[in-house]
Order: C-alpha cells, then structure tokens, then sequence
C-alpha cells in the first residue's frame, strides 16, 4: 500500500523547487535585461578583426541596388566611401568611428564619437517636435530615439537626408565587448547597408 502523505511530500517538495527553478530563471531574466542599462556605459574602441569593413559593405548595397561601387579591385584605400554631403555625417559616425563613449542618464543617452562629435537620445518615448518646414526640409537636423528591449538597446535614427538607421546594441563576452548591428538607408541608396560592429571596452 502507497504511503499517500510521503507523495504529498515529494510532490510539494517537487513542486517548490520547479517554483523556486522558474522564480531563478525569471530574475535572471530581468536582471539580464536590466543590467545592459548600467553595463553599455564606458568606453568603446573597434576591434577589427571581428568587425565588417564598412567599405566592403557600403559597396555590397551600392551593387545590390544595380549600382558600380568605383572602388574597384586594387584600391583598397581605407575610408573609401567616407565623407560627401553634412547630412550624411551621422551615417559616417556609426559606420566609420573608431572610438565610442556612452554615458546614461536615465531617460537621456550621450555617444560621444571621434572628434567629440556629441549624439544625444532618450528612451522615454518623447516624439520629435516637427514644423511644416521640416516636412519639406528634411528636418534639418539629425533625430534619434531608443528602447531597452530583451537585453539590447535599439535606436531608431531619422538623419537629416531624409534616410534612416536602426542599431541594435548588445553586451557579449561578460560585457567586455559591445555588439552593434546597424541597417543603415540613407535617401539616395537603393539598397539599405546592413553592418555589425564590435567594440571591445577600455579599461
């Protein structure tokens, strides 16, 4: 005969501990989600060898989209594809900048880039105040806005060519190093250039 008080203790044990096992998963969770709020703060610097060359892929769009890239095989100049008109300077900075400094300031975020050139964002939601000329302008300044989403930052850009960006941001590697995935579509391409960074932190 089953001793039916011993299986009411094992199962509730059982059960306790599956309880305490979702409860562990569950704050893990969230502390991985949260922790990339206070962890993306520091300073960046490009690593290389794991990232894409931006050249190869700007060259990549420009040919998707039935374009002739002009680099052609033997220049290998670094930096090919950068510079051209003010409006693509925000493109230029992700794409091409070296060295990254992240400050938060909850809602606000700074990225600071080479030549101190300053981006500042929030993750409050708050909407860009917009005027009829900017409608017809382009906006005449760059705009971006991010989210803390599942363990990443996402920012959203609206450059001042009228294009746009979507950068997502992750920790890896302990939080030593800083993924950044970049869909980058300026006005004038037909193709967007789709691009993955990694910096490693500065001690």
């Amino acid at each position: 005969m089953r001793n039916t008080n011993l299986d009411l203790r094992v199962f509730s044990i059982h059960a306790a501990t599956t309880l305490l096992l979702f409860s562990g998963i569950s704050n893990f969770t969230l502390s991985q989600d949260s922790s990339i709020e206070v962890n993306i703060v520091g300073s960046w610097v490009i690593n290389d060898d794991l990232s894409d060359n931006t050249d190869d892929q700007v060259e990549k769009a420009i040919e998707a989209a039935g374009g002739d890239g002009g680099r052609g095989f033997f220049n290998r100049k670094e930096d090919f594809y950068r510079g051209g008109p003010p409006e693509h300077e925000l493109y230029d900075r992700l794409s091409y900048d070296d060295i990254l400094s992240i400050e938060h300031f909850d809602p606000e975020i700074r990225f600071t880039y080479e030549d101190d050139y300053l981006r500042i964002f929030h993750t409050d939601g708050r909407r860009r105040m917009s005027t009829a000329n900017d409608f017809f302008e382009g906006g005449g300044t760059d705009w971006s806005e991010g989210g803390f989403e599942g363990g990443t930052l996402v920012v959203e850009a609206r450059p001042r060519d009228g294009g746009y960006t979507i950068e997502t941001y992750s920790l890896v590697d302990g939080g030593n190093r800083l993924r950044i995935e970049m869909v980058i579509q300026p006005l004038s391409f037909g193709r967007p250039i789709e691009l993955v960074r990694y910096f490693d932190r500065v001690e």
